[in-house]
C-alpha cells in the first residue's frame, strides 16, 4: 500500500528529503519516474504499465506535497517504517486505501527501482 499525504499537510517539507525513492514532491511540481531511481527511458513497471521514465508527469496535487503511488514502497527495503510518516509533524502521511500492495509487491518495486541495492 502506498502512503498518501492528506490535505491537512502544512507544506513544511519535512517528508520530501526522507523518501528513499524520491516519490514525494512539492505541490504543483512535476515529477519523473527517473527521479532518484535507476529507471531510464522506456520501461515496464511491475504493475504492467509501460512508461518513459524520463518524461515529465503532471503534479498529483497543486496544493500540498504529494506522493507518486507508483514510486512509493512504504520504505520497504530501506527502513522499518515509512519515513515520511515518521517525520510528519501533523500526521498527514497515511496509508492510501486506493493503492494497497503486499510487502512482497512493495519489495519488488524497491528492487525494480534500485537494482543495485
Amino acid at each position: 500500500m502506498a502512503i498518501i499525504i492528506t490535505d491537512e499537510c502544512i507544506n513544511c517539507g519535512a517528508c520530501e528529503p526522507e523518501c528513499p525513492n524520491t516519490a514525494i514532491y512539492e505541490g504543483a511540481d512535476e515529477w519523473r519516474y527517473s527521479d532518484g531511481t535507476s529507471l531510464k527511458g522506456q520501461v515496464v513497471l511491475p504493475n504492467g504499465k509501460e512508461i518513459d521514465a524520463d518524461v515529465v508527469q503532471e503534479p498529483i496535487s497543486d496544493e500540498v506535497y504529494y506522493i507518486s503511488p507508483d514510486k512509493c514502497t512504504e520504505c520497504v527495503g530501506f527502513h522499518e517504517e515509512p519515513q515520511c510518516a515518521a517525520v510528519c509533524p501533523v500526521d498527514c502521511c497515511v496509508p492510501d486505501d486506493d493503492h494497497v500492495e503486499t510487502e512482497d509487491v512493495l519489495l519488488g518495486k524497491q528492487k525494480f527501482m534500485h537494482p543495485e541495492g
